[in-house]
């Protein structure tokens, strides 16, 4: 299955991202995901918890497991710096919405990418987990990365862990 089938470009072949730092990468989520960015708050971990998911913010009342996305690319651990923000996005699931937020080391901007500048991830030389990238798309100097959220979260929606996630709980 080609992984950009599951990008669902615009009639013009266009794909409205919020752009974000994590470690030195510039990923992208949808930008009809997000429903929130936000300053960083205090956190409670959650002993016992996924690596991927390991505390959780109380924000206007309502309880967002936070996800630091480092352990699924394999990524260092990083301490938060005065840049750093919460993306909250919401997935839709069989059992509903889901609300997590993302811990992004900086939250850059809303920005349109186009298919024809894009590719899905290589066979081989990638060094982060192919199966949790949907494309790559190239914009001036840089690459940004598409994650695959359904695949990276999949062991919160009751799936089964990837063994990279499961060995860093």
């Amino acid at each position: 299955m080609d992984q950009l089938t599951d990008i669902d470009w615009g009639p013009g072949g266009e794909l409205e991202v919020l752009t974000f730092d994590l470690h030195s990468e510039i990923i992208a989520v949808e930008a009809v995901l997000v429903r929130e960015i936000l300053d960083l708050l205090p956190e409670t971990v959650v002993p016992g918890a996924n690596a991927l998911v390991g505390s959780v913010v109380n924000f206007r009342g309502k309880i967002i497991p936070i996800a630091d996305l480092r352990p699924a690319f394999g990524f260092p651990p990083a301490e938060a710096t005065v840049d750093s923000r919460i993306v909250v996005i919401e997935l839709a699931t069989p059992n509903g919405a889901f609300q997590v937020g993302i811990r992004t080391d900086k939250v850059h901007e809303v920005a349109t990418l186009r298919r024809e500048t894009s590719e899905p991830p290589p066979a081989v030389g990638l060094r982060w987990r192919r199966h949790y990238i949907r494309g790559l798309v190239r914009r001036d100097e840089s690459v940004i990365v598409l994650p695959n959220l359904g695949a990276i979260f999949n062991p919160l929606l009751g799936g089964q862990a990837s063994p990279e996630l499961a060995s860093a709980a």
